[in-house]
């Protein structure tokens, strides 16, 4: 089994949501892989990239169902949020090794943003308050 690390973040809610990384190559495998120019970033010209869509061209094709096939091959469903396109096909290993790549590099994203946006609303709730305690909108009978 290879390696693996697990991002954990707070929403505002309290909740804490952990995501699981897993690396079938392990970090110095992966380290060797790219240092040696085996394995690239962007896709060969005849293979699609998985995360566009064929039909509206959106960048946001997202995997709903897999499982592995025969041949070091897997059987994904693709579905689209921008147009609902929707396809189960069967897709080879290094397609997928990269379209996970994508989709990790996009969570990465989004937990970047969030974190960022409940840091900012944050501080809005706090200047807020702060103004409302010095302008004496707040008295002991609120609490």
């Amino acid at each position: 089994m290879g390696d693996f690390h697990v991002k954990k973040i707070i929403l505002p809610s309290g909740k804490a949501v952990e995501i699981v990384y897993f690396d079938a190559l392990g970090d110095d495998g992966a380290a060797a892989t790219l240092a040696d120019g085996l394995r690239t970033v962007a896709p060969p010209l005849d293979t699609p990239a998985l995360e566009v869509c064929p039909c509206c061209t959106s960048t946001l094709v997202y995997p709903v169902d897999w499982r592995e096939a025969e041949d070091d091959r897997w059987e994904l469903e693709l579905r689209c949020p921008g147009c609902e396109w929707r396809e189960r096909s069967t897709f080879d290993q290094e397609s997928v090794e990269r379209f996970d790549d994508t989709l990790n590099a996009a969570t990465d994203t989004l937990i970047d943003t969030l974190e960022r946006v409940s840091r900012d609303n944050m501080r809005d709730e706090i200047d807020r308050f702060v103004q409302a305690l010095q302008d004496d909108h707040i008295v002991p009978f609120d609490f």
